[in-house]
């Protein structure tokens, strides 16, 4: 089953009550706008997303909620930022850090507009809120007293969780400095039920300097902050939510959900909600790091692919990994593998497949999915290095009949975005260059290749019209008469061309180019001593 069936099968048995009284089920999910956020931020939107959008197919009211959390410290400096410029910045909330633009109303603000521009073009429109707003409107002032009034059952559970051990003086609670404005440097030690006693340390952290300053304050309306995993919990109360899932670091044992869930019921005397945990979104391996660059960000990627292949990328069953490298064979097979998702959607198959495919487009979209052919991203990339060829007729070639004109759009679109991944992240393999000249390898074939080669020529030259396909069948025929290895056959017709061993599909390429060049240069191969 469909993952996002089987979720929303237990969310509705869960939440029978809730439906039955007509109340929107809460759904949440949540970005610290530290700094450019990466694509795999994107993973935690779709999941939330789809799972509102299949829950409104069953006619079950919900509300998407999406925080912009700029109530955390700055306590790191994107390496893209001007570091002279944000480095007395460091400690302060993220809220109360300029703009990079000065046109933001601050530094996490300028983040987010492009984030949320990101996740309305792939048709998902949760609620935003700021974190900021919330703290300082007074929303969490009953959460903090909580969490101050109850600061040893606290200390206790995050022993038995996770084996942590706090100070007996320590407070789930941060202040902003009435003197020099950091919150990441102070530490609360005192609560008389009203107001809290804390010191701004020198020392309390590596990435930011305390200025020393003790004072008294009150810790509620914007001037105090909960610790996180404390603040997760009274997030879940706060809002009422009934859905959210996190990314797979915080599912450790011992972890931030654990504890997360052990204070919300706890202490603040609410169920924790409907767990949706998913896996790490790696880049070539590595998993991302917003503040030191690492990966590629969700603006690049959603540049690089159209809104669907992006929705589609995400849509991968939670506990499986995404690992995303756009430099290497990634882009073309993920082309190939929503190509193949759509195949089984259009067949009726009854499968898994079938049934993700229309959640790679917006809900408004699905009933107008029409079957189209898809050319294969890969073939199109190299069309794009082909400045001789006309690319009506090589895809329709492809098809086999002329292109509708949702074909011809798509067909467009697809060699729009090719051109773009060849410019930024396309590997060698994928690049071509006609060799105008004999390359100097073809000297060193041997004469079962360039045997081979002739056959392919006198068949060309027998034949004056044939399809790729249909000459790509005849190359692999030659290969089994002459029992030439398949790596030597093909190395050699690539070598021909390309002067590299390895390129597009031999049968397609060769009819992509113009027929003499062809003919031509495999008579000289041929001919070679």
């Amino acid at each position: 089953m469909f993952w996002a069936y089987r979720m929303r099968d237990e969310i509705i048995a869960r939440y029978q009550p809730v439906i039955k009284r007509g109340e929107p089920l809460i759904i949440r999910d949540e970005k610290t706008m530290s700094g450019r956020v990466h694509i795999g931020s994107l993973r935690g939107v779709v999941i939330h997303g789809v799972i509102s959008e299949v829950l409104k197919e069953k006619k079950i009211k919900n509300q998407y909620l999406f925080e912009i959390n700029d109530f955390d410290p700055m306590d790191g400096l994107p390496v893209y930022v001007d570091q002279e410029r944000f480095r007395p910045y460091m400690g302060k909330l993220l809220c109360d850090v300029p703009s990079p633009d000065g046109k933001a109303k601050n530094f996490a603000d300028y983040w987010a507009r492009e984030f949320l521009g990101i996740i309305a073009t792939l048709g998902f429109s949760p609620k935003p809120y700021y974190s900021s707003d919330e703290y300082r409107a007074g929303a969490y002032n009953e959460t903090i007293r909580l969490a101050l009034d109850n600061a040893a059952a606290i200390r206790a559970i995050y022993k038995e969780v996770s084996g942590s051990v706090k100070d007996a003086d320590w407070y789930p609670l941060q202040v902003v400095c009435e003197s020099c404005g950091t919150v990441g440097t102070t530490k609360v030690n005192g609560w008389d039920g009203n107001k809290v006693t804390y010191r701004c340390e020198e020392a309390l952290v590596k990435w930011a300097a305390g200025c020393g300053h003790s004072g008294t304050v009150n810790p509620f309306d914007g001037r105090g902050k909960l610790p996180w995993k404390v603040e997760w919990a009274a997030k879940f109360k706060v809002h009422g939510v009934h859905i959210e899932g996190g990314g797979k670091d915080h599912y450790t044992k011992g972890g931030a959900r654990q504890i997360a869930a052990r204070i919300c019921k706890e202490i603040f005397k609410y169920e924790p909600p409907y767990d949706i945990p998913y896996n790490f979104f790696v880049v070539g391996g590595k998993k991302m790091s917003s503040s030191k660059g690492m990966g590629s960000s969700s603006k690049e990627i959603a540049d690089l692919l159209p809104p669907r292949l992006l929705r589609f990328l995400m849509l991968r069953e939670p506990s499986k990994e995404i690992d995303f490298d756009p430099y290497g064979d990634t882009i073309p097979i993920l082309y190939d593998t929503f190509d193949t998702y759509a195949r089984a959607f259009f067949e009726k198959k009854d499968d898994d497949f079938a049934a993700l495919f229309p959640y790679a487009f917006p809900a408004g979209e699905r009933a107008k999915l029409k079957k189209i052919f898809l050319p294969r991203f890969s073939q199109i990339a190299y069309l794009s290095q082909m400045p001789h060829i006309t690319l009506d007729q090589a895809v329709a070639e492809m098809k086999g009949s002329k292109l509708t004109a949702a074909e011809r759009t798509e067909m467009n679109a697809r060699f729009t975005r090719a051109l773009g991944w060849l410019e930024k992240y396309g590997p060698e393999k994928y690049k071509l260059t006609i060799q105008t000249e004999l390359p100097e390898q073809t000297k060193s074939f041997s004469p079962l290749q360039k045997k081979a080669l002739a056959s392919i020529l006198q068949y060309m030259r027998e034949n004056k019209k044939f399809s790729g396909a249909e000459l790509h069948e005849k190359i692999h025929a030659i290969k089994s008469e002459l029992g030439i290895p398949p790596v030597e056959l093909f190395s050699a017709l690539y070598l021909t061309f390309l002067a590299k061993t390895s390129g597009p599909q031999a049968g397609w390429f060769l009819t992509a180019l113009p027929r003499e060049f062809v003919l031509n240069r495999l008579e000289e191969v041929s001919k070679l001593k």
